[in-house]
């Protein structure tokens, strides 16, 4: 069974998503802080976290933030504020995808399974079988494992990071504009701007240039897209 956590300060909107959730066949974990729900994450992670943004004693980012350090755990941002710069951050820290607050049940669980397909598909269960290893130069690929590496050193990413790298990888030297990557990185339900992208991608730069400070295998084509060249 598939485990969702919920992560609200409010009660009313946990146990009504609680009670949604439970009837569609999920598991479900409630924190109504983000401090009980580091440790409650941390000790016994789900299958996916829908955290809200704002909240008691740690707020929604700073939990992701935590998160992050060990962590992978796909994450949705669920927030009733409107300012852009809060999905800016969001994505920049790891987020997977953000829904706005009042939505409808429907919507979120869409979501859900959306970013979930998303997981599983990296971590090869997928009716097609195996998926071999990419290979090219340092970087080692696995996405029956979701397992990423630079010159033997492991890189810890997120979903959304790795498929954009693997969509990268695939084809070095050509370039992806953002809305090819987009493509590969999300489903139709989920849309989101170019800016996201740029964010994913600046966090990817972050993480292998703390395994290798000299990392420059992902090339900006400034109003083209991105590539991967092969060392």
């Amino acid at each position: 069974m598939t485990t969702l956590a919920l992560v609200d300060d409010d009660e009313n909107i946990v146990a009504s998503l609680k009670m949604f959730f439970e009837a569609e066949g999920y598991d479900v974990k409630t924190y109504h802080d983000g401090l009980s729900a580091l440790s409650g994450l941390t000790e016994t992670p789900p299958d996916l976290a829908i955290l809200d943004v704002k909240m008691p004693k740690m707020d929604g980012m700073e939990l992701l933030r935590r998160l992050r350090q060990n962590s992978e755990l796909p994450v949705i941002f669920l927030t009733s504020k409107d300012e852009e710069i809060d999905e800016v951050i969001g994505f920049n820290i790891g987020a997977d995808d953000f829904v706005r607050k009042p939505c409808s049940n429907r919507l979120l669980s869409e979501r859900v399974k959306a970013v979930l397909r998303r997981s599983r598909t990296t971590e090869g269960q997928v009716e097609d079988g195996d998926q071999k290893p990419i290979v090219r130069g340092c970087l080692t690929l696995d996405p029956n494992r979701h397992a990423c590496s630079w010159d033997g050193e492991p890189v810890r990413l997120t979903v959304t990071e790795f498929l954009i790298l693997q969509s990268l990888a695939q084809r070095p030297g050509y370039v992806k504009s953002r809305d090819q990557l987009m493509d590969a990185a999300y489903d139709d339900q989920i849309y989101v701007d170019d800016r996201t992208i740029d964010s994913h991608i600046k966090r990817l730069r972050k993480k292998f240039r703390e395994v290798d400070g000299e990392f420059d295998a992902i090339e900006t084509l400034y109003g083209v897209g991105y590539r991967y060249n092969e060392s």
